[in-house]
């Protein structure tokens, strides 16, 4: 990942998903921040912005599947998220 790949809205992103709150999302989302911002598009980029919005614990129940995710949060990064869970 190079600097002049990322711009400063994935910067700043990847910052927040590192620094969420939660210790389990934080590394959960700091780390899946970390290797996919650089290559998603704006509007997923988006949806990423929008779910941190949405809080540690209600992430975790979602990502977990202890929780039902609502289908406008349920975009290509959500899945994404789910499958680099896994890894």
């Amino acid at each position: 990942m190079t600097s002049e790949k990322l711009s400063n809205r994935a910067r700043r992103l990847i910052y927040q998903a590192s620094y969420t709150g939660m210790k389990e999302t934080d590394l959960l989302l700091g780390h899946f921040a970390k290797v996919h911002l650089p290559d998603l598009n704006d509007n997923e980029l988006d949806d990423f912005e929008a779910l941190l919005k949405v809080g540690d614990p209600i992430i975790y129940a979602w990502v977990m599947e202890k929780e039902p995710v609502p289908m406008h949060y349920n975009t290509r990064v959500f899945q994404l998220i789910k499958k680099f869970k896994k890894i």
